[in-house]
């Protein structure tokens, strides 16, 4: 047993120094490639970026973004960080705390959508929003297939019509029942503004609740036949069982229309279409201060991405039930595994800018 222990110890000693020739390796390079001759002092020990400092991440309470979050608290551990297991708060919530520095980081911050939320928490004088961390996500109404071919409907404005409305009637009032985002995600503002706008308030009711239970309703409706009649987004599981183009078709609008600080803003997509939202980039948000003196976080945030539809992909993998934490975990560390090239790319430009940063300091 003793030999054992010891075996197990040189080992961990073993790795333990590989790690540090390594890490010294990449500081020397980074040297090299920035000008900084020697290196900094944090770093001729081999000791990381992020020694000693602790992180607080916040995401939202919907578990399809905790997928994100954990890529990022990966690789903060990567650079060092002790980074603490996140907490859930509403979006406009997590702004907040990220803003006054009670929370460090949120990976799920959306543009525009979340514009309000950010200039509300103080916006660029205290956030720190800069490189896209996913891009290209859709927003807007959705209908089923075949109710959309039987009746021609390709607009929301079409249920103004009451005949057509009543169709996607599932509580008997007469009123088409759309189910909506949830109260303090961003996209009710913009759900209740266009009933309004489009005329549609005596014939269509905005059903809002729990977006997840409601949702699992719609397809148990729609596997029952029944029309539907849906507010989606992407990358979000649904739009892999429920697909646009073959289950589901999107509903345009009569013409662009939002609130709030988004007013005046042209919805159209590049393919001419508009769907009522405007494109939306994925970005980490992290506190200004916090990330001024953590240029090699800040780096970080500004460089990482991943391709929108490997989220959807883990929400569908969550969806199919590998919902636990350890499931997603393992999810997350499945990615990395699958880029390392990429996330190695990431944390060794991150210490070089963090270690740029220092030197021109002093």
């Amino acid at each position: 047993m003793t030999r054992t222990l010891h075996s197990k110890n040189k080992h961990a000693s073993t790795a333990g120094d590989n790690r540090r020739r390594t890490l010294h390796k990449i500081l020397c390079v980074s040297a090299v490639a920035f000008g900084l001759g020697n290196l900094p002092a944090w770093a001729a020990d081999g000791s990381l970026p992020g020694a000693g400092i602790t992180v607080t991440p916040v995401k939202s309470n919907l578990s399809e973004e905790t997928f994100q979050t954990l890529l990022v608290m990966k690789a903060l551990q990567r650079l060092g960080y002790t980074v603490k297991p996140y907490e859930e708060l509403e979006y406009p919530l997590a702004h907040i705390a990220v803003a006054n520095g009670d929370a460090t980081f949120m990976a799920n911050h959306w543009s525009p959508h979340h514009s309000e939320f950010y200039k509300e928490a103080g916006g660029d004088a205290k956030l720190l929003r800069k490189g896209v961390y996913a891009a290209g996500a859709a927003q807007g109404y959705m209908i089923d297939k075949k109710t959309a071919d039987k009746y021609r409907i390709t607009s929301i404005a079409q249920l103004a019509d009451p005949e057509l409305a009543k169709l996607f009637d599932s509580d008997g009032d007469g009123k088409a029942n759309l189910i909506g985002p949830n109260a303090g995600w961003g996209g009710e503002a913009v759900v209740w503004h266009q009933i309004e706008t489009f005329k549609l308030k005596d014939t269509v009711s905005y059903t809002q609740g729990n977006y997840s239970a409601l949702i699992a309703d719609t397809l148990a409706r729609y596997k029952a036949g029944k029309p539907v009649l849906y507010y989606a987004w992407t990358p979000f599981w649904l739009s892999n069982v429920l697909r646009p183009g073959k289950e589901v078709v999107w509903l345009e609008v009569p013409f662009s229309s939002m609130p709030g600080v988004q007013k005046g803003a042209d919805t159209r997509l590049p393919s001419g279409k508009n769907y009522g939202f405007p494109l939306n980039n994925e970005y980490i948000v992290a506190n200004k201060d916090w990330a001024a003196k953590n240029p090699a976080a800040a780096h970080l945030f500004e460089i990482m991405s991943i391709p929108i539809n490997d989220i959807s992909t883990q929400n569908r993998l969550m969806h199919d039930g590998q919902k636990k934490a350890s499931d997603v975990e393992r999810h997350a560390d499945a990615w990395i595994k699958a880029h390392s090239k990429t996330f190695d790319r990431w944390i060794s430009e991150a210490i070089a800018a963090g270690a740029a940063a220092r030197v021109a300091t002093k």
